[in-house]
């Protein structure tokens, strides 16, 4: 599926839909429609590709009116991000979010207009995988380590196990070429595992994801992990890398908060600062598949292959959690496929949606079946 994905980043929406930038504005008042409808006040929220919003065709300040906020991502050249904040943007997602935090400080020193200054300070940095760039993706270090730079949201994937809980993990399945069996065990693209053929439980059991294959800044020395070390040893996990749930994130991050204020690190000089911004850090949440049905090139649909769980387990396992959590204030539910955003506004309208719509086949097929994607293309295995 990552192929599949990678294929659909290389056009600008527009460039396929061959139609104006009122898209973008037309899916933002239906979706804030659907969940007023339902008693919901949260707005959702653009998440493109840079060169849509580079190009202007992602119509920002017309959102912007409209009380909708545009997300970008994903790079980490510094020209480019200097740019996209030149634009206008509200946050954006980043493997480094150091790099991008150092792009918004200058940005802010050199400003003289007190707006600006206002806007760039309430940027939303939002650590990609937990900031993939400097520790292994979707584990307890890389969301320490995105805790540690001061990012404002903690963007991650999900899955769903066997026993339908919410799992942090990017594909359908655990890569081997950045997950290991626990007891050294062979674990290869031949006998790789799908998340949602497997209990929570067991995942935890028998694998932990500490490779480093995205960069050579990419680190998983445990020195640079305290909390996540502390965490794992009050939670009995065989590892700090040991395949993550929603509930344990939420829970990591409440402990990160008090390992600052009342623990261990409450004597760093980063303490007070680092509890702090745990207490407020909000949860980027997406869900990881994509619609049963795409059009090729000719436009005649095709059927893809999702293997995981349909749109409502996904949204059934994802979304309690953060109630029970009492994270609902601090959450958004982002995804490719609008059949689990249109289920979230209709079931947990509070929660704001995050359309990404960087993929232009998604986003052409998804804005011309909106009226009824959910009851009307049905998940099969």
């Amino acid at each position: 599926m990552r192929a599949i994905y990678l294929l659909l980043l290389c056009i600008s929406p527009l460039q396929l839909l061959g139609q104006d930038s009122t898209v973008y504005t037309k899916l933002m008042q239906q979706a804030q429609a659907r969940a007023s409808a339902h008693g919901g006040t949260a707005h959702p929220a653009v998440s493109d590709g840079n060169d849509a919003i580079l190009s202007g065709e992602v119509p920002i300040e017309t959102l912007h009116r409209d009380g909708f906020k545009v997300i970008g991502g994903i790079s980490d050249d510094p020209d480019v991000l200097r740019r996209l904040i030149r634009k206008g943007i509200d946050g954006y997602i980043t493997d480094r979010p150091d790099i991008l935090i150092g792009v918004l400080n200058r940005e802010i020193s050199a400003t003289k207009n007190l707006d600006k200054k206002l806007r760039l300070r309430n940027f939303d940095v939002e650590a990609h995988r937990g900031g993939r760039g400097l520790r292994p993706e979707s584990t307890l270090p890389s969301f320490e380590s995105g805790l540690d730079l001061g990012s404002t949201t903690l963007e991650m994937d999900t899955g769903v196990s066997a026993d339908n809980v919410s799992m942090i993990w990017h594909d359908e399945y655990y890569d081997p070429a950045m997950c290991r069996r626990v007891h050294g065990g062979a674990y290869d693209t031949r006998d790789l595992f799908w998340i949602h053929d497997k209990k929570a439980s067991e995942i935890q059991k028998e694998l932990i994801c500490d490779k480093t294959p995205f960069s050579t800044t990419q680190q998983n020395t445990l020195s640079l992990s305290p909390v996540s070390v502390a965490f794992a040893e009050k939670m009995h996990l065989p590892s700090v890398y040991t395949p993550l749930t929603i509930d344990q994130i939420f829970g990591f991050v409440r402990f990160y908060a008090s390992y600052y204020q009342s623990g261990p690190g409450r004597s760093s000089r980063f303490a007070r600062t680092r509890a702090a911004e745990a207490e407020s850090v909000r949860f980027d949440l997406e869900t990881k598949l994509i619609p049963d049905f795409m059009p090729d090139d000719s436009g005649t649909m095709q059927r893809t292959t999702n293997h995981t769980a349909e749109p409502q387990v996904f949204v059934s396992a994802l979304c309690p959690a953060v109630v029970r959590n009492r994270m609902e204030r601090r959450s958004e539910v982002q995804s490719f496929d609008f059949r689990t955003l249109l289920l979230v506004e209709q079931q947990f309208p509070f929660l704001p949606t995050y359309y990404l719509t960087s993929s232009p086949k998604l986003f052409k097929f998804q804005t011309s079946t909106l009226a009824g994607p959910v009851s009307t293309l049905k998940h099969e295995e």
